[in-house]
């Protein structure tokens, strides 16, 4: 038992303190990445707490504002155009029970007039431009503005036609693929790999291991962005009330495991965003942001 200690004690305190090393000195093995964009502030869903979510109205003032980047949702009509749109189904946004893909583009029913925003209970977003916004009018508005666009279905020819419309207006270096799937993700990325992407959930979960095991510095990554929830503020509609994940001890906990500055930091080092979900109030107006 000794002999086992004697040799595997220096070890493990080599691998230790080596791994530490390489956390703040990750350019000594991975060469550092650069993304065509920098973004402190990422309007989600276009800035849907000020304005309807995901309208060029809520694009335009999100912009405005002085964001540096927009994220939104894609999803494909029966008559092929791709659409800005959180859901697929058009329940909560309309009051319709229809669906995107079922409808063709000039059958999509109108926002609802008053729209609650989905992780501010009681918080509605109101205004005049109630029409969905289609991605190459986003494109032909804001040609030099980094777009986040969130695939939530396996869908090839709505990746398809994300893809041409991006090499359309040439902003692979400006446009990012993003899902929680890492599925739907890789389908992305084997449509076109020239653009930047994201952390899938499982890749998140994946780098949280990565990093409390020490092996996160001698380890590759291929993400260009790390986006996620702020732990303290979750999405009503994402995460039930009666969900464990409502329980504040387990938000806490969360909130320490997740929110690590010298993880982020090593991050920042190699080259890679980090986005939060927050909720920011700014003279009476709530503004949301990743």
């Amino acid at each position: 038992m000794s002999s086992f200690l004697y040799f595997v004690l220096p070890a493990l305190g080599g691998y230790t303190l080596t791994s530490l090393y390489l956390l703040k000195k990750p350019h000594l093995l991975h060469k550092r990445k650069h993304t065509a964009f920098y973004c402190t502030h990422i309007s989600h869903r276009g800035g849907c707490g000020e304005r309807i979510e995901s309208t060029m109205e809520a694009f335009k003032h999100a912009v405005k504002q002085g964001t540096q980047m927009l994220e939104m949702d894609c999803h494909l009509t029966r008559d092929g155009h791709v659409v800005v749109s959180h859901d697929e189904n058009l329940l909560r946004q309309t009051g319709h029970d229809v669906t995107v893909s079922s409808l063709n583009l000039q059958d999509l029913p109108p926002y609802k007039e008053r729209l609650e925003v989905t992780f501010y209970a009681g918080r509605y977003s109101t205004g005049a431009d109630r029409k969905f916004a289609l991605l190459e009018d986003v494109f032909r508005k804001f040609p030099e503005l980094p777009v986040s666009i969130e695939i939530k279905e396996n869908n090839q020819q709505l990746m398809q036609k994300v893809s041409d419309l991006v090499r359309r207006y040439s902003r692979e270096g400006i446009t990012v693929w993003a899902s929680t799937d890492a599925t739907i993700l890789k389908e992305c990325r084997t449509i076109n790999d020239s653009m930047p992407y994201s952390f899938s959930m499982k890749r998140g979960v994946l780098l949280l291991l990565l990093f409390y095991s020490g092996l996160l510095p001698f380890v590759p990554l291929g993400e260009s962005l790390l986006q996620f929830y702020f732990p303290s503020i979750i999405d009503r509609t994402f995460i039930p009330t009666k969900k464990i994940l409502r329980n504040r001890l387990v938000l806490f906990l969360i909130e320490k495991i997740t929110m690590r500055k010298s993880l982020f930091k090593h991050l920042a080092a190699r080259g890679i965003q980090v986005g939060a979900f927050i909720c920011l109030q700014r003279r009476g107006r709530h503004k949301s942001s990743i």
